[in-house]
């Protein structure tokens, strides 16, 4: 599906429709041919699908008309943005299972009560990775006085992209989950490189805060880049 903006025409456009592809970069818009990703079926993407799908099936099953109306008043006041950039309201279902599809995957379970604060956990912009060939180790430091290290059971996530060329200077994928940072833990935090790592190149990270399931609440991503380094 593609978003479109008009204007005295179209002035902006993401996404697909039929055979193209509308999308932009520092250079401005443009369209190429829609082409079909690969699907490999993955332990990775396998453990994901099934994921979501138990998360679903929760909602429409276990969650009670209360916990509905808790994630739909968060929903309601969380501003997000769009691929255009334009403020947007996700749904509650929506951020029930942005929220969950983490927590499945780092706790094994699954949280219906809705959060009650009505925020995105803030993000750490002071996030930093050193990636290392000795051990295919990242090396993350983390801002150890953020707000989240307070709240018992919340994590700094860490999502790794796939190793570049040093000069390549924008990266979208893919990523992999590479570890959780919890309250109590070494900063820097040593999580090894879902990636093998070679020296030179570039890797890209991003992270976000999983607030604990007694308010469930996930970040934004903030997303820093490296190179690798012996």
């Amino acid at each position: 599906m593609a978003l479109v903006k008009y204007g005295g025409g179209i002035t902006q456009m993401s996404g697909s429709i039929a055979g193209n592809t509308f999308a932009r970069n520092r250079s401005g818009n443009y369209v190429r041919a829609r082409t079909k990703p690969v699907n490999p079926n993955s332990t990775a993407q396998i453990t994901c699908r099934s994921g979501i799908a138990q998360i679903v099936a929760y909602w429409n099953d276990t969650v009670s008309p209360d916990e509905r109306i808790a994630w739909s008043t968060y929903a309601n006041a969380v501003a997000m943005k769009n691929k255009l950039g334009e403020t947007t309201y996700l749904s509650g279902f929506n951020h029930f299972v942005r929220y969950n599809a983490i927590y499945l995957r780092q706790a094994g379970l699954i949280e219906a009560s809705g959060p009650s604060v009505l925020a995105l956990p803030a993000q750490d912009s002071t996030v930093s990775v050193v990636a290392k060939v000795t051990g295919n180790n990242l090396e993350i430091t983390y801002d150890a006085g953020a707000e989240w290290k307070s709240i018992p059971g919340s994590q700094m996530i860490i999502w790794c992209g796939q190793p570049q060329l040093a000069t390549r200077n924008f990266f979208a994928g893919p990523w992999k989950l590479a570890g959780g940072i919890a309250i109590g833990q070494a900063n820097p935090k040593v999580i090894s490189a879902p990636y093998t790592l070679i020296l030179g190149q570039k890797i890209w990270i991003y992270a976000r805060i999983l607030i604990a399931p007694t308010d469930p609440r996930l970040s934004n991503p903030t997303v820093k880049s490296t190179v690798v380094v012996a």
